[in-house]
C-alpha cells in the first residue's frame, strides 16, 4: 500500500466501529497516520489512535493503561537499550554488558506484564564495543528476548536511518504501508494461542492455480517451482491439525471439482485433516458463521486465510471478529504468515484429546452443508481496489486469448460450447461481433479476463469470465456497457453444464426467467439502469480492434 492507495481507500471508507488503541514506538509516528487508518479501514474499521510522545515509552510502560483501549509497542533496540540509539551516538565508555543486559531484562519483564501488541525491528546497532562478535552477540540476543515474547519481527530494511536522524522518524518510507497493516493485524489479533478454527481457501491459497480453469493438471503444491509456498502452508496446517486445531476449507467452487487434488492422494493434507469441507457459490461469511453455530464456538476462535482481498474484505466486513489473515503472492511474504498463524495457534502442550480432536468434531459436523445467506455489502471495499476495466472490440484483428478463454473457461461459461478460431471467424464474417475485457486494480492487472461474441441478431451466443475475478461485479459492469452500446444484447444462449453454476446465478440477476437450457431475454433499458452501479465502480476504456 503506497500513499495514493492509502488516500483512495480513506476517500472511499464509508465509516465503521471506532478501533481506540495507543501506539508505542521511538521517534515520531506523524509519516503512518494516513497508513494506519487505511489498513484499519480495510477491516471496516474506525483506526482512533494515540501516541506517546518523543522518548518516552520506557517510562510510558510503567503508566497504568487506559481502560478500553488497546496497546500495539513498535520497539527498535535502543528501547530496551538506550545506549544503542544512534542519536545519541557512540558511547564514551565502553558499557558494562552485564549491567545491560539486567537492566533489559528488567524493562521487558515489565512489558511482559502489560497486554500489548509488540512489534520488532531489529535496526543496525552503534557499536558499543571495538570487538564486533560481542556487539553482534548482543543484537541476537536482544532479539531473541524480544521474540520470547511474542513479538512480531519485521524485517531490517523497515528501518531507515536517514530519516530516523533528519527527522526522528524511524520508518522507511517505502515500507510504511507494510508496517501500518503488520500493527492494525497485530492489534486485531491476540497471537495467545486462544484461534481454535482455521478456515482456509482453496485456490491459490492451498495450491497454486485455479482448479475450476487450470484443471487438476494445472494446478501446484509440490515442494518445486510455483508450488513451494503453498506446500509449506500445508505442512504447517498438517502440523496444526495434529496438534488439535480444526482445519476447514470454504471455497467458492462446486464440491466435485474441488475435491480432485484431495482424491489424487499426492498434497501434504487430504480431505480427512478437515473437519469441514464446504464448496459452494455462497458468501464465505456465511459458510463461517454456520460452521461457528455447528461447532459452539465464538467467531473470535476463527481464523479465515484467502487469497482474494476482496473474499477478506467481506468475512472482514460481516464478521469483524474473524480473524482474516492474506495468503501472500510470492515467497517473500510465506515466512510471515507461518509464524503469524504459529503465534495465533500457539501451544504449549499437546495431549491425546488434542490429537483425537478432528476425529470427534468430524462426527459433530457429518451432513453439514453449505449455508445460503447473504454476505456482506462489499461495494465500499470494492471502490477501495480502484479498478480499471478496458474493453476491446476484437472483431477484426488479433483474437488468440479471446479464443484460449472461450476454450478453457468452465464455471464461468454461458453454455460450455467450444468454439475453434475458425468458428469464432465465421461469426464475425457474418455480422458478429467479439468483445474481450482486461481488468486491472491497486494490486496490479489481471490480464483479459472475459470474451463475449453476439451474432448479427443480437444475441449473446458466448460469454465467458476467469474465476479469478468472481465478486468484483466484472460480468455486470460489463453487461450494463454493452447495453449502452448501439447494439445491445437481446438474448442469451443458455445451456446449464455440470460447473456453470455461478453463470445461471449470473443470469437469473439479469432476467425474469430463467429456462433450464435456452435463450434467455434481456431488456437492454432495465439493464443500464439496474447494473450502473457495478458500472460505476469501474474506469471504463474502450478500444477499437488491435
Amino acid at each position: 500500500m503506497n500513499f495514493l492507495e492509502a488516500t483512495r481507500i480513506l476517500r472511499a471508507f464509508e465509516g465503521g466501529p471506532a478501533f481506540p488503541f495507543l501506539l508505542g514506538m521511538s521517534g515520531t509516528p506523524d509519516p503512518l497516520v494516513v497508513y494506519l487508518r487505511a489498513a484499519a479501514a480495510q477491516q471496516g474499521l474506525d483506526a482512533q489512535h494515540r501516541f506517546l510522545p518523543f522518548n518516552t515509552l520506557q517510562q510510558a510502560v510503567y503508566d497504568a493503561p487506559i481502560a478500553g483501549e488497546s496497546e500495539v509497542f513498535l520497539l527498535f533496540p535502543w528501547d530496551v537499550i538506550p545506549e544503542l540509539d544512534w542519536r545519541s551516538g557512540v558511547p564514551q565508555q565502553a558499557p558494562d554488558e552485564a549491567m545491560l543486559r539486567a537492566r533489559a531484562t528488567q524493562f521487558l519483564d515489565r512489558v511482559a506484564t502489560r497486554s500489548a501488541r509488540l512489534l520488532y525491528v531489529p535496526a543496525p546497532c552503534p557499536p558499543l564495543w571495538l570487538d564486533p562478535a560481542r556487539n553482534e552477540a548482543l543484537s541476537l540476543w536482544l532479539q531473541a528476548s524480544v521474540r520470547a515474547l511474542h513479538a512480531d519481527v519485521l524485517d531490517v530494511d523497515s528501518f531507515a536511518l536517514s530519516t530516523y536522524l533528519a527527522s526522528g522518524s524511524p520508518l522507511a518510507s517505502a515500507r510504511l504501508g507494510e508496517v501500518a497493516s503488520r500493527i492494525v493485524m497485530a492489534l486485531r489479533t491476540s497471537g495467545d494461542g486462544t484461534a481454535k478454527v482455521l478456515v482456509t481457501d482453496l485456490d491459490e491459497t492451498m495450491w497454486s492455480g485455479i482448479i475450476g480453469d487450470d484443471g487438476a493438471d494445472g494446478i501446484a503444491y509440490r515442494a518445486e517451482g510455483r508450488g513451494f509456498r503453498h506446500f509449506l502452508y500445508q505442512t504447517l496446517l498438517r502440523r496444526l491439525k495434529d496438534e488439535g486445531v480444526l482445519l476447514a476449507a470454504v471455497t467458492k467452487n462446486d464440491p466435485e471439482v474441488a475435491l480432485v487434488p484431495f482424491q489424487q492422494g499426492e498434497m501434504v493434507l487430504q480431505r480427512a485433516d478437515f473437519v469441514a469441507f464446504l464448496a459452494s457459490w455462497n458468501a464465505k461469511s456465511s459458510q463461517i458463521q454456520s460452521l461457528a453455530q455447528q461447532l459452539n464456538l465464538g467467531l473470535d476462535a476463527f481464523v479465515f486465510v484467502d487469497d482474494n482481498p476482496v473474499e477478506l474484505a467481506e468475512v472482514a466486513r460481516e464478521l469483524p471478529a474473524v480473524h482474516a489473515v492474506p495468503f501472500p503472492d510470492s515467497e517473500r511474504g510465506i515466512a510471515e504468515l507461518l509464524h503469524h498463524l504459529t503465534a495465533m495457534f500457539r501451544r504449549t502442550q499437546v495431549t491425546a484429546e488434542d490429537r483425537e480432536r478432528t476425529a470427534l468434531y468430524q462426527r459433530r459436523l457429518e451432513g453439514l452443508v453449505p449455508s445460503d445467506a447473504a454476505g456482506a455489502d462489499i461495494a465500499a471495499f470494492l471502490r477501495e481496489l480502484d479498478m480499471s476495466l478496458t474493453i476491446v472490440d476484437r472483431s477484426t484483428g488479433d483474437r488468440t486469448r479471446a479464443v484460449q478463454l472461450l476454450n478453457k473457461t468452465n464455471q464461468f461459461n454461458l453454455n460450455g460450447i467450444r468454439l475453434t478460431d475458425q468458428e469464432v471467424g465465421e461469426i464475425l464474417a457474418d455480422g458478429g461481433s467479439l468483445f474481450t475485457a482486461t481488468l486491472a486494480d491497486r494490486t496490479g492487472s489481471h490480464g483479459e479476463i472475459l470474451a463475449a461474441i453476439l451474432d448479427r441478431e443480437g444475441v449473446l451466443t458466448s460469454m465467458v469470465m476467469s474465476c479469478r475475478v468472481f465478486q468484483r461485479r466484472v460480468e455486470y459492469a460489463f453487461v450494463a456497457w454493452l447495453a449502452a452500446q448501439g447494439r445491445p444484447p437481446k438474448r442469451a444462449r443458455y445451456v446449464a453444464t455440470e460447473r456453470n453454476t455461478p453463470t445461471r446465478r449470473f443470469l437469473e440477476d439479469l432476467a425474469e426467467q430463467v429456462p433450464a437450457d435456452g435463450d434467455v431475454s434481456f431488456d437492454d433499458t432495465a439493464l443500464t439502469t439496474r447494473f450502473a452501479a457495478d458500472l460505476a465502480l469501474f474506469r471504463i476504456a474502450v478500444d477499437g480492434a488491435r
